[in-house]
This record gives C-alpha cells, sequence and structure tokens, in this order.
C-alpha cells in the first residue's frame, strides 16, 4: 500500500497523462433512485404506482443500469405496503423496455436477513431473470465470498449478468492487502463487473484511490470496476473523482432530490462534473432533469418518511452506524421509553461489532450488531439477552466473521472452552428441505414458485398477505400526503390548538411541530397525527379515550365502541415480557406444561430481528395472552407463569 504522498504523485501523473491529444474514458453511470434512494430517504415507502412515472423518465436517460429491486423493497412490499414485489417487478419491466433492470441481492441471505439453500437461491435467481432482472449486485456482508458462490453461478447459468461487490469498513482487521485478498477471490469467480461498496460513506479519498487502482492492478484489469459510496460523511463526490482518477469504469448516483447524506452522489452533479473532459458520461442532462422532476413529486408526496438521519453527519466517521441503521435503534428506544439511551446505544454498537469480529454494518450484519447493542443498552447488562442471530452467527450460520469473536461472548453461546468453527458454509447449514416445507405449508394460497419464495424468505408476512390476496382484501392503505395546515403566531387567535411548541420531559427539553393530521377517522379507530420531535417526523396513531367539550361549542355526543380486549400489563412475577416492542413469532410452550427459569418460551421479531424470549421464573404455564402476530411491547404479558407449588408433580 503506497503513502499519501506517493498517492498524490501518482495523481500528477495521471494529470500529465490526461493531457495528452486523444486520451478519452467513457464513465458509465448506474442510477440508484428507485430502490437505493427510496430507501436511504423515504424508508422504502414509495408504493408501485408512484414509481412508476419516475421509472419511464429514467428509460429515456441512457443509464448503464438502473436499480430498482431488491434489498429492502422486497421486504417493505410485503411487510408495510402490502404489495407483491413480483409483480411490482413486472410493471417496471413493461415502462422500462430500453434500460437493463438491477437489483441488489444479498448473495446466500437473496433478500432477506438469514442463510438460506442453495435450490431456494438458484430458484430465485431464476425467477428474477424470468420476471425482468439483468445485472445482480451480488454481495456477501461478511465479505466471506463463499456466500455468494452459487448465486454467481446461477446467475451466469440463467443469463443475468453478475456485479459482484466488496463491502468497506474500517478496522483493524481490514487492511489493503484484505482488500486485494477479496478482489482477488472474486476475480476468480469471472464476474462481468467488480464492485467495491461504501454502504456507510466513511472511506477517505486518498484510501479509495488507493483500493481501486489496486484492484485494478490485482486484477490485471480484465475486469471492469465500479464504485458505491454513500455519502454520510460527506466525502463521496470527492471519492467519485479519486476513483476516476484511479482506473474506476463506472459510478452509482442517485437523482439530486433524494441524493446526498445517507444517499449517493447526485447523478446530475456527477455528470455535470465529467461533462467536457474525456471522462464525459454521454448522457443528457435535460432527459436527466424530467426525471428529477419525478422523483421531487414523489419525494414531497413521501415527506412524513424523511428523518433527520437522512443528511450528512461526519459522527458516523466515528461510530460507522449508517443513517438507516440509527433511524431503527432511535424507532425501537422510543417505542421500549429508553430514548434517553440513545447515545448508549450508539456507543455500544462499535463494542458489539468488535466483539462480533468486525463485520461491515450492512444487512444482515448491521442488524446483527444493532439490535443486540440496543438489548445490551435496554437490559443494562452486556448480552443478558443473546438475539437468535447473534448465536446463529458465533454458530457459524452466517459464514466468516472478517476477524476474531470475543472469547467471553464465544464461551457464553457455545460453553466453556468452546471455539466457533467456521469451515462449514453457511448454505450447508441453512434447512436444506424449506422449498417443500412451504409448499406443503402454504397449500392452495401459493399460485406460482414466487408465491413460495415469497413465503421461505418472510414466512409471517407472506403468510398474512396470501392469506388476505385469498379473501379478496387486499386493500393497501392510500398514501396521505401532509396536509397544509395554517399556523399563526401564539397568542394571536383564541381557542387556536400549538402546532409548534416546546415541552419539557422528565428534566430534557424537546422541540415539537405539529406537521399535519390525517382527514377524520371512522369513530373507534385511531387518527393518524403527523408530529416532528427535534427534527425527526413520527407518525403517531391516536385513539382518544376522553374528549373535553369546549363550553358553547355546539359539539353534538356520540357513542364510542366497547374498549375491546387486549394482552394485559405484566404485573405478576411469572410475567413474560419482550425486551422491546415487537411481533410474535412463535409461541414455544403450551398452557398447564412445567417450563425451567432462562427457558426460551417464545420468538419475538424486533428490528427484523427474532429475539429469544425466556421464561423468569420456574414453574407452569398459566395462561398464554399472545399469539403469532400479535404486537407486544416490553410492559406487556405474552404469557403468565405460575411458581411451582408443594404438592406439584412436575417438581
Amino acid at each position: 500500500m503506497t503513502s499519501g504522498m506517493e498517492v498524490i504523485e501518482d495523481i500528477r501523473e495521471k494529470m500529465k497523462e490526461l493531457e495528452k491529444e486523444g486520451f478519452k474514458k467513457k464513465i458509465f453511470i448506474s442510477d440508484l433512485t428507485p430502490r437505493d434512494g427510496q430507501q436511504c430517504k423515504l424508508a422504502t415507502r414509495v408504493r408501485t404506482d408512484d414509481l412508476l412515472p419516475l421509472c419511464e423518465k429514467l428509460d429515456k436517460c441512457g443509464f448503464y443500469a438502473v436499480e430498482v429491486w431488491g434489498g429492502a423493497t422486497y421486504d417493505v412490499c410485503l411487510r408495510y405496503l402490502k404489495e407483491d414485489p413480483w409483480e411490482r417487478l413486472r410493471r417496471i419491466k413493461e415502462v422500462m423496455p430500453n434500460t437493463k433492470l438491477q437489483m441488489l441481492f444479498r448473495g446466500q441471505n437473496i433478500v432477506g436477513y438469514r442463510p438460506r439453500s442453495d435450490y431456494t437461491v438458484k430458484k430465485f435467481v431464476e425467477k428474477c431473470v424470468k420476471n425482468g432482472i439483468t445485472v445482480f449486485r451480488v454481495f456477501d456482508s461478511l465479505n466471506d465470498n463463499r456466500n455468494i458462490e452459487t448465486a454467481v453461478k446461477a446467475i451466469k447459468e440463467f443469463g443475468g449478468e453478475v456485479h459482484a461487490e466488496i463491502s468497506y469498513t474500517r478496522s483493524p482487521v481490514h487492511t489493503y492487502k484484505r482488500w486485494m485478498e477479496y478482489a482477488r477471490e472474486l476475480a476468480d469467480m469471472e464476474p462481468d463487473w467488480i464492485s467495491f461498496k461504501d454502504a456507510t460513506g466513511i472511506m477517505p479519498p486518498l484510501e479509495c484511490y488507493q483500493i481501486i487502482k489496486g484492484i485494478k492492478e490485482a486484477t490485471n484489469g480484465q475486469i471492469p470496476v465500479l464504485l458505491h459510496n454513500h455519502d454520510m460523511s460527506g466525502m463521496a463526490t470527492i471519492n467519485h473523482m479519486m476513483a476516476v482518477l484511479a482506473g474506476v469504469d463506472m459510478l452509482d448516483t442517485v437523482l439530486s432530490p433524494l441524493a446526498f447524506g445517507s444517499s449517493h452522489p447526485a447523478t446530475e452533479t456527477i455528470v455535470a462534473a465529467f461533462e467536457g473532459t474525456p471522462f464525459d458520461t454521454g448522457l443528457d442532462l435535460a432527459k436527466i432533469a424530467e426525471a428529477a422532476e419525478e422523483a421531487r413529486k414523489m419525494k414531497k408526496k413521501y415527506k412524513k418518511y424523511e428523518t433527520e438521519y437522512a443528511g450528512v453527519n461526519a459522527q458516523v466517521l466515528i461510530h460507522k452506524i449508517p443513517g438507516g441503521m440509527i433511524s431503527n435503534m432511535v424507532a425501537q428506544l422510543i417505542e421500549a421509553n429508553a430514548i434517553d439511551k440513545l447515545e448508549e446505544a450508539l456507543e455500544e454498537t462499535p463494542r458489539v461489532e468488535a466483539d462480533l469480529g468486525y463485520p461491515p454494518l450492512l444487512t444482515p450484519s448491521s442488524q446483527i450488531v444493532g439490535v443486540q447493542a440496543v438489548l445490551n443498552v435496554i437490559t443494562g447488562e452486556r448480552y443478558k439477552t443473546i438475539t437468535k442471530e447473534v448465536r446463529d452467527y458465533v454458530e457459524g450460520k452466517y459464514g466468516k466473521p472478517p476477524g476474531p469473536i470475543a472469547k467471553e461472548l464465544v464461551e457464553k453461546i457455545l460453553g466453556p472452552g468452546k471455539e466457533p468453527d467456521f469451515s462449514t458454509r453457511a448454505a450447508d447449514l441453512a434447512d436444506q428441505e424449506e422449498w417443500e416445507k412451504a409448499v406443503k405449508e402454504l397449500g392452495p394460497l401459493a399460485k406460482s414458485e414466487e408465491d413460495i419464495l415469497l413465503y421461505i424468505l418472510f414466512p409471517m408476512q407472506a403468510k398474512e398477505f396470501l392469506t388476505l390476496r385469498e379473501k379478496g382484501e387486499l386493500h393497501p392503505e392510500p398514501v396521505e400526503e401532509l396536509p397544509e395546515v395554517a399556523e399563526t403566531e401564539a397568542g394571536q387567535v383564541v381557542g387556536a390548538a400549538p402546532v409548534e411548541f416546546e415541552i419539557t420531559y422528565h428534566g430534557d427539553k424537546f422541540k415539537v411541530k405539529v406537521e399535519g393530521v390525517s382527514p377524520e377517522s371512522e369513530l373507534g379507530k385511531p387518527r393518524k397525527y403527523y408530529v416532528r420531535v427535534d427534527g425527526r417526523l413520527e407518525e403517531i396513531q391516536l385513539l382518544p379515550k376522553k374528549e373535553a367539550i369546549p363550553s358553547g361549542s355546539g359539539a353534538t355526543a356520540t357513542t364510542a365502541p366497547a374498549e375491546e380486549g387486549g394482552i394485559p400489563k405484566a404485573t405478576e412475577p411469572g410475567d413474560t415480557t419482550p425486551p422491546m416492542p415487537g411481533k410474535v413469532v412463535r409461541i414455544l410452550v403450551e398452557e398447564g406444561k412445567p417450563v425451567e427459569k432462562g427457558q426460551t418460551v417464545a420468538i419475538v421479531e424486533a428490528m427484523k430481528m427474532e429475539n429469544e424470549i425466556h421464561a423468569p421464573i420456574d414453574g407452569i404455564v398459566k395462561q398464554i395472552f399472545a399469539k403469532p402476530g400479535d404486537q407486544v411491547n416490553p410492559d406487556e404479558a405474552i404469557l403468565r407463569i405460575e411458581p411451582f407449588k408443594e404438592d406439584d408433580s412436575y417438581q
């Protein structure tokens, strides 16, 4: 690896080359707005109907490829939008006949959060190509390239284009030598492109130059190289320039309304920067501007999903946590009434990352690290509660971490004196019968192999979606734009409600602004309020229980429906509660059966990770209050355990 001064001298020589008459190298651009752009800035909540006008405009721009699918889009379509992600892909293909469609593919994890069997990976690739995908960005969050081999072979077999990725991070084990080892491993797979990916946006420009130049040399210039660089620290545009000087062949960008910060440099900015130079992209800024206008409309409509963590924040250089990951942490801490512990969670995250061998913080390793860090902080004890995913990670079910796992954590999970074994490929530890099981469990709900894939990857969400579809009750909520609110200075209008104010809660002061409210809801149903707290916009569902009636208002009385029963608050020593808000996935015990303290009695999904819920005492399961699919909070009892009595035969 060369020094900083040597890099500068190298760049000077490069600039002399550019002065030679006739030097020209077109830089290709892949635009990521319909997938990564909206994922970074709008929580992936944009519906297909609102993506199509943008996609039509992008099809006319001449990009190398446009990323429209994969990553979080598959999950969010099911989990929140109640849309079929496969139908989204087919509809986008119809309006983009002239452009290669690209997806983000998490290797053996596909688009989910855990490794799947080789058979499932191959089936998924086959269906992707059939439904319109050409370019596959394939990566493994640990850079364990055994986890992308099956996907790479399948993509080639079915006629797709392989962009194999290296995921960047900064740690004691991630050296220049390690990056070159990864590059040579990928080159042996003979991909169409090698992508160097900084998903967090923490790579310094001189290092960017060194790595891109090194990859080109390590592969003898035989494989084109692209840079994928998020902009959280504000350095990505500089890195784009440095990468071009180092010999990069393609750059990833996002249209300006959804660019920069947690996203990527703006497409217009990069195209304009190279216009008229030897690196001219050949793209028409006027056509790109038309697409950008569609992105601007989309951003306005989905404004409520923007967060303060989507902008440039140089603190990322210290904690290395992407903006989307911080947003998830904030949401979980708020629901757990522990938002005051955010700084502790941010400080704990790098410690958990180190304990787990410094995995790059991108899906699924970012969720594995982030959820465990939040649990450590909420419970007040490191690894008091360990997620199922962390246990699987230490057992080698995700692959080989970049560095060694902390001995104390290994022994807590595997037992004293034990060491993890990473010699077995993660795919071989996956459920080899998952396809057959899914076919059997879905039965007539599955109308296609795409439906089976939905269920394998996201069982709970897919079952709910397919059941609603079967009943003809699949009615997604309409997207409500934030209504305009007429505002005036405080004290000017009698009876006006405050919409911007400061509150003091437990000694902490917060700035609050009510941005909007949904139209009047049905009686007994929640009404949505959009409230910005210290810059973060939150959607609050408010269900009134009592209302004050202003004198002389002329208000008429209505009868509210009786309150429905629900999951009770935890009041007894044997009440079993989750450590953070989540959705019940499985109940593992039966009423009337004995359990031991510490036994896993339920699985609750939080932040897309599965958390084991343990019995707080020895005893007999007296009553189960929650069922799979129920939302539960930390103060609610999933089930109640009654202590053993003296004459209990179970003792």
